[in-house]
C-alpha cells in the first residue's frame, strides 16, 4: 500500500528519491569520466535516456542495438546535446546467440575497460515465436540473451575491477510483471511449446528470470570474493516502443490509470541510480523500484529456483552452440 501511495504522489523513499525523480536528478553531481558502460537497447525509450544521462555524467557509453540505423541516430542526438560525450555503437541482436557472441568479441577487441553492464533491452507481449536458435522469443531476448552476454563479458569486468580498483556494477531491467508468470514460475519443461503459451505470462516469466539471474550471479560473485554488484530494477510504467504489440490496449488502460505512468526521464531514473550512485557501493542482490529497495515476489526470492534456472540456461545455450 505504501508503494502505491509513493508511486501516485511521487513522495521520495529512504533513498531521497521516488517515482517523480528523473535520471538527471538521481545522478546530479556524479562524475563518471573514468567509467565505461555497455547498455543493451540503448538507442530508444528509457535505454536512450539512460545512454544520454550516463554520457552527460562523463561515462563512455557503448550502445548495443539490433537496429544500427537507430543506434547511430541515437548517438547523433546525444552528441548534438553533449559535445564532449563519448558514445559508440555495436550491433547486437539478443535473440541470436551468434550475434551475442559477435558483439562480445567486437567489444573485447576495442580493448576498453568495462565498469558497468546494463541489461536493458527487451521485447514485450509478443505473439508466439521461436528465435533462430529455437527458443521462445521473449525468453530468448529478455533472459537468455542477457545471461549469455553477461557471461561473455564477465571476465572483462573482473579484469577491469582488478586493474582499476573500482567496483563493477551489473543492472538487470526486470519489471513488476515478474509477479504475473506461469505456475511454478518458469515453464522449464514447456518453455518452447506453443500449447499453453500466454504472451503476458511469457513476458512475466522472462522478467522473473531477470531477477533470478541477478540474484544467483550476485551470490556466486560474493562467494568468489569479486568486487562486482548485481541488482535488478523495475523502471515503472512508461509508454515506449515495447508496447508495439498492445499499443491500443495500453493507451486505453493509460487513460484510466494516468497517475501510475511515468515519462521517459522518470523511467530511466532507477536504472541510472543503481548503475551510478555512490550510495549503492557494495549493495548487491537487491530489487529496486523508484530508486528504493523493494521485496520482489516469492518466486523471485527462491534460491533453489535461481540455481535451477542458472543450470537450465547454461544447458540450453550449450545445446544450441553445438
Amino acid at each position: 500500500m505504501v508503494g502505491i501511495i509513493s508511486l501516485v504522489t511521487g513522495w521520495p523513499g529512504p533513498s531521497g528519491f521516488g517515482s517523480a525523480s528523473t535520471a538527471e536528478e538521481v545522478t546530479q553531481g556524479i562524475d563518471g569520466t573514468n567509467l565505461t558502460a555497455v547498455i543493451t537497447g540503448g538507442a530508444s525509450g528509457i535505454g536512450l535516456e539512460t545512454s544520454r544521462v550516463l554520457a552527460l555524467r562523463g561515462v563512455h557509453v557503448i550502445i548495443g542495438a539490433r537496429n544500427m540505423k537507430a543506434a547511430n541516430e541515437a548517438r547523433k542526438i546525444i552528441l548534438a546535446e553533449i559535445e564532449t560525450a563519448r558514445v559508440d555503437v555495436l550491433e547486437l541482436d539478443l535473440c541470436s546467440i551468434k550475434s551475442i557472441r559477435a558483439f562480445a568479441d567486437n567489444f573485447i577487441a576495442l580493448n576498453l575497460p568495462l565498469n558497468i553492464l546494463i541489461n536493458n533491452a527487451g521485447i514485450m507481449f509478443c505473439p508466439f515465436h521461436l528465435s533462430e536458435d529455437g527458443i521462445e522469443s521473449q525468453f530468448a531476448t529478455n533472459h537468455i540473451g542477457h545471461f549469455l552476454l553477461t557471461e561473455l563479458l564477465l571476465d572483462k569486468m573482473k579484469n577491469t575491477v582488478k586493474a582499476s580498483g573500482i567496483q563493477g556494477r551489473i543492472v538487470n531491467l526486470s519489471s513488476i510483471a515478474h509477479t504475473h508468470c506461469y505456475k511454478n514460475g518458469i515453464r522449464f519443461d514447456q518453455l518452447n511449446a506453443k500449447q499453453g503459451y500466454n504472451d503476458k505470462r511469457a513476458y512475466g516469466q522472462s522478467k522473473l528470470a531477470n531477477i533470478l539471474h541477478a540474484n544467483e550471479l550476485s551470490r556466486r560473485l560474493q562467494e568468489e570474493g569479486v568486487n562486482i554488484t548485481v541488482n535488478s530494477v523495475h523502471p515503472g510504467l512508461i509508454m515506449t516502443p515495447l508496447f508495439k504489440y498492445t499499443a491500443l490496449l495500453m493507451k486505453f488502460l493509460k487513460f484510466f490509470s494516468f497517475f501510475l505512468w511515468k515519462n521517459v526521464p522518470q523511467g530511466a531514473a532507477t536504472t541510472c541510480y543503481v548503475a551510478l550512485h555512490p550510495r549503492l557501493k557494495g549493495v548487491t542482490g537487491m530489487y529496486f523500484v523508484d530508486c528504493n529497495e523493494m521485496t520482489p515476489s516469492s518466486y523471485a526470492r527462491d534460491e533453489a529456483l535461481a540455481r535451477e534456472l542458472w543450470d537450465f540456461s547454461l544447458k540450453l545455450i550449450n545445446s544450441v552452440s553445438k
